[in-house]
C-alpha cells in the first residue's frame, strides 16, 4: 500500500480541518505517494527516531507534534529540525503529524487519556465554534431520497455521535421555464406546480464544496433553489479537552496518585485543596491553561493538563484543585490511537512504537 493509504487513514478519523488556525499538522516531509514499508509511532519525531527508522527499514514516521511549526528559511543542519528534515530526505523517509486535529478529534488525545485515569460519562470541556453550515435545499420530492442519501454520503448531516441528521418538511413549489431552459420537470413557458421537499443538514464549513457538489449531482433541476448559512453553533463532537466524572469520590490527593501511576508520571505539580473530594474532573492533553475557566464552569472539582504557570497556580487554585501532569504524559496516548487506527484498517501492517520516543523531561 502507499504511505497516503496510511495517512489517509488517520485523517479519516482526525481531520486536518479540525486542526487550530496556528497549527501545522499533515505531511512534513517527503512523498506519500510511495509504498509504504512500515510506520512508525512516536510524540515527537527526533534524530534517534530518525536512525531508529532508518534501522528497521521503515520509511514512514507518524507524529502527535509537528516537526515543522515555523518556515524553514535553509537547511543546512544548524538546527535539530533542520538536521532531521535532511535525513529523512536522504532516507526516503515521510514524516507525519496529527497534531490538533487529533485533540480536537471525537476519541482524540483527551478522550483517550481520560479512561486511562478513570473518567467516564465524557464530554467535549472546549467544543469548536463558529465551523458549522447549515444547507436548506428544495427538492422535488420523488427526489427526497436521492439528494439526502447525496449529502449524507458527501459528510453532511452528522451530529456528535448520530448521523444521517436532517429536517425536512413539504410544501408546493412554483416555477416558470424560459426560453432558452431544460428543465427536468414542466414545460418551457408554462407555469409549473410541483410537491417540493425542503432539506435542510449541518455540516463542517471545511467540506462545504464537497457537499455543495454532491448536492448539485443529486438534484434534478437545472437551477436548484437553496440556502447556504454560517452557524454560530458549538460543534460539541469537537473540541479540546474533556470534562467526565469519577465513579467513586476520593480526596484530591488520592486521585492524582492514581493518575500518577496510571500514567507512569515521575512528578505531579498541583495546587489547592489537597482533601477537596473529586468527582468531577476536566483534563486536557498537552498545554491547557486556558482553559481553568472552562473547567471551573463545567463544574469539574480539579482540572489538569500540562504546561501550567506559577500564576496559574496562584490565580485560581483557590477555585479548583489544578495539576500539571506534564506535556509528554498526557499525550502520550497519541501513539495508541495510531496505531488503532491504522491496524484496523491495515491489520497485517508494520507498525511500531518508537523505541526512542522519550519523555525529553527527567525528574530528579
Amino acid at each position: 500500500m502507499k504511505i497516503s493509504d496510511i495517512t489517509g487513514a488517520i485523517e479519516e478519523y482526525a481531520p486536518l480541518w479540525l486542526q487550530e488556525e496556528w497549527d501545522n499538522a499533515g505531511v512534513q516531509v517527503g512523498d506519500t505517494a510511495i509504498e509504504a514499508t512500515g510506520a512508525l509511532l512516536c510524540v515527537d519525531a527526533t534524530e534517534a527516531i530518525v536512525d531508529e527508522a532508518i534501522g528497521r527499514g521503515i520509511n514512514l514516521i507518524v507524529s502527535h507534534h509537528p516537526l515543522i511549526f515555523h518556515g524553514l528559511k535553509r537547511i543546512t543542519g544548524r538546527t535539530a529540525t533542520e538536521r532531521i528534515v535532511a535525513k529523512a530526505l536522504r532516507h526516503g523517509i515521510t514524516i507525519y503529524s496529527a497534531h490538533t486535529n487529533m485533540d480536537s478529534a471525537p476519541d482524540g488525545v483527551s478522550w483517550a487519556t481520560g479512561k486511562l485515569v478513570g473518567l467516564t460519562d465524557m464530554r467535549t470541556l472546549m467544543p469548536q465554534q463558529g465551523r458549522l453550515m447549515k444547507l436548506s435545499v428544495f427538492t422535488p420530492t420523488q427526489y427526497c431520497n436521492a439528494v439526502s442519501e447525496a449529502l449524507w454520503a458527501a459528510g453532511a448531516g452528522h451530529m456528535g455521535r448520530y448521523d444521517r441528521c436532517a429536517y425536512m418538511t413539504t410544501g408546493r413549489g412554483t416555477y416558470r421555464p424560459l426560453p432558452g431552459a431544460h428543465p427536468a420537470i414542466g414545460t418551457v413557458g408554462e407555469s409549473h406546480t410541483e410537491d417540493e421537499t425542503r432539506i435542510e443538514v449541518v455540516f463542517p464549513s471545511a467540506i462545504c464544496a464537497r457537499v455543495m457538489q454532491a448536492m448539485l449531482a443529486a438534484h434534478p433541476y437545472e437551477e436548484p433553489a437553496f440556502d447556504l448559512v454560517p452557524m454560530a453553533n458549538r460543534d460539541t463532537s469537537a473540541g479540546l479537552g474533556v470534562v467526565g466524572r469519577l465513579e467513586k469520590p476520593m480526596p484530591a490527593i488520592d486521585y492524582l496518585a492514581s493518575v500518577k501511576q496510571a500514567l507512569g508520571i515521575g512528578a505531579i505539580r498541583y495546587a489547592g485543596d489537597a482533601g477537596r473530594m473529586v468527582s468531577r474532573v476536566a483534563l486536557c492533553g498537552g498545554a491547557g491553561a486556558d482553559f481553568i475557566d472552562a473547567a471551573i464552569a463545567a463544574g469539574a472539582d480539579l482540572y489538569m493538563c500540562g504546561d501550567l504557570k506559577y500564576h496559574n497556580f496562584t490565580t485560581s487554585a483557590d477555585r479548583i484543585v489544578l495539576a500539571d501532569i506534564g506535556h509528554y504524559e498526557s499525550e502520550q496516548c497519541t501513539k495508541g490511537i495510531f496505531y488503532e487506527i491504522i491496524r484496523k484498517k491495515f491489520p497485517n501492517f508494520a507498525t511500531y512504537y518508537a523505541e526512542e520516543d522519550k519523555n525529553p523531561l527527567s525528574y530528579g
